[in-house]
């Protein structure tokens, strides 16, 4: 499986001919490096509704004739603006064939705009379990640390995690890596940091931290950069 990563908590990941974005965040999103207009995808995974996630989902949707998965408030909201969507719930999985997602829980908000405005409710924020290509990627969303992280490293051999470490908004460097001990992942790749001042922090810290305490590999990428999973 091919790992790009697009910048802030954005990925697509790409197997055969089947390609999956997760929080496709571009517009506006000032490490970005991708365009719009060229990101295809047959799934866009969407953890929760907040600009800097659900950020260009409609519009790839849109282009590219495919279907946004996501907590049913969410699917709901994509559907209205025009893109075919999947609704799901926290524990739920579905299998559509060359790709299989479960959604777990996280802790954060879920909501669309409210910048100049009310601002509307999308339901629970969620993480994603993802198997596509015989490997399992867990994107945990904007989350704060939980027990149950614990249980889903029980329950899922996960081969490469995607954990926030910006902190403010989400875990920071110390709780992703107390995060990475409890899922017990073969490769974790961090996300959700550096893309303003606010949550600026150090990957290289957080990846000494990792590897002082886990066999886990720390991969950091740049966005744009790819990594290939197997």
């Amino acid at each position: 499986m091919k790992i790009t990563f697009l910048g802030h908590a954005g990925f697509l990941l790409e197997h055969q001919e089947v390609k999956v974005a997760i929080d496709p965040f571009i517009t506006g999103n000032p490490a970005a490096k991708a365009k719009v207009e060229d990101i295809q995808a047959h799934y866009i995974l969407v953890t929760h509704g907040h600009s800097d996630h659900l950020g260009d989902a409609v519009q790839i949707a849109r282009q590219s004739n495919g279907t946004v998965v996501g907590v049913f408030e969410v699917a709901n909201y994509c559907t209205r603006h025009g893109a075919q969507a999947h609704p799901m719930h926290i524990g739920g999985s579905y299998d559509f064939g060359k790709l299989k997602v479960k959604l777990t829980q996280a802790l954060h908000g879920s909501s669309a705009g409210g910048e100049e405005g009310p601002a509307e409710y999308l339901g629970n924020p969620c993480g994603f379990i993802i198997e596509l290509g015989g490997i399992k990627v867990y994107h945990a969303g904007d989350t704060g640390l939980f027990g149950d992280m614990e249980l889903i490293g029980r329950r899922t051999s996960v081969d490469v995690a995607m954990l926030p470490i910006g902190d403010n908004f989400t875990m920071g460097v110390d709780d992703a890596v107390e995060a990475v001990n409890m899922i017990k992942p073969k490769t974790v790749i961090p996300m959700h940091y550096n893309t303003w001042p606010l949550i600026k922090q150090d990957p290289q810290l957080f990846k000494k931290k990792v590897e002082d305490i886990s066999p886990a590999r720390v991969v950091i990428l740049n966005p744009g950069d790819s990594y290939n999973a197997v």
